[in-house]
């Protein structure tokens, strides 16, 4: 879940917090290790990945368009799934290691990026909607977007069992007491993590020209991880990656004891949220 910087001057915390694409500074460090987000990060649940190509109609493959791909991982379950996907990537290093898993991948913003007449048949942004301007973003969409194609945002929200919450929260106080970003929010994701960028997004659709009603989706789901897996994943998260080595080390130490704990092993819940809209034929 990406944490933000508390806002100074006049502008309020909550505009800060649904507003994070006027702090893509914070997304830049992912790139840093882009192998090492590859292999950590979570995947997204089959249902989702069903639902998307469930809007193919006859024998032709869906043609997709993954706005902030990353690493491929999004391009990946849905070329698996038989679509044609091309990626658009704002950090060379990440578009390079999706390179390397065979996702044609463009280096651009997606707002600057040019469809050069290309049109979509689904425009999705998996964990990467939050980085890009939402009105901006939904018109840029339904300029890519076929009649009838679909836009979909969505996100993975995990949400860590208390004693790891209270170990997590207690090391950032630690090591970072005057730390400018939000550490309760950072230690505390969960399925309403993501409520208020879903509103904006949603809002934002609703504002632009051509997209039908905005709709939810949810998935429930669990993955079990591992002491070593774990910590390897909260390597990539933004907060750490604005931390001294020092101050990472204090705080994989304190969550890794919390772990060991509990037997060296731990089960996450994960809420993937989606909010998900369709172009409509006469726009």
């Amino acid at each position: 879940m990406p944490t933000l910087p508390t806002p100074s001057g006049n502008q309020s915390h909550d505009q800060s917090r649904t507003q994070p694409h006027t702090h893509r500074q914070m997304a830049e460090p992912f790139g840093i290790d882009a192998g090492r987000y590859d292999r950590t990060r979570p995947r997204y649940p089959a249902p989702l990945i069903e639902r998307i190509v469930a809007d193919r109609s006859g024998a032709e493959p869906l043609r997709v368009l993954d706005v902030g791909c990353g690493t491929g991982i999004v391009a990946r379950q849905l070329r698996a799934a038989g679509c044609l996907v091309l990626g658009v990537e704002p950090d060379g290093r990440m578009a390079e290691e999706a390179r390397t898993h065979g996702v044609e991948a463009e280096i651009a913003t997606f707002e600057s990026w040019e469809p050069a007449g290309r049109t979509f048949d689904a425009v999705v942004a998996g964990q990467a909607w939050h980085w890009i301007d939402p009105v901006a973003g939904a018109a840029k969409a339904a300029r890519t977007l076929r009649a009838g194609g679909r836009l979909a945002a969505f996100w993975n929200v995990h949400r860590l069992p208390d004693d790891l919450t209270t170990a997590l929260a207690s090391a950032y106080r630690r090591v970072a007491p005057d730390s400018p970003v939000d550490l309760g929010a950072a230690a505390r994701p969960g399925a309403d993590g993501f409520r208020a960028l879903a509103a904006k997004a949603a809002d934002a659709i609703r504002q632009t020209v051509g997209f039908g009603e905005p709709e939810q989706w949810r998935f429930d789901w669990e993955w079990t991880y591992t002491r070593d897996a774990w910590l390897d994943q909260m390597r990539t998260h933004g907060i750490l990656t604005h931390l001294a080595s020092d101050q990472v080390a204090e705080v994989l130490a304190g969550v890794g004891a919390a772990i060991d704990a509990r037997g060296g092993s731990f089960t996450a819940p994960y809420v993937t949220v989606a909010v998900t809209a369709v172009r409509d034929a006469d726009a």
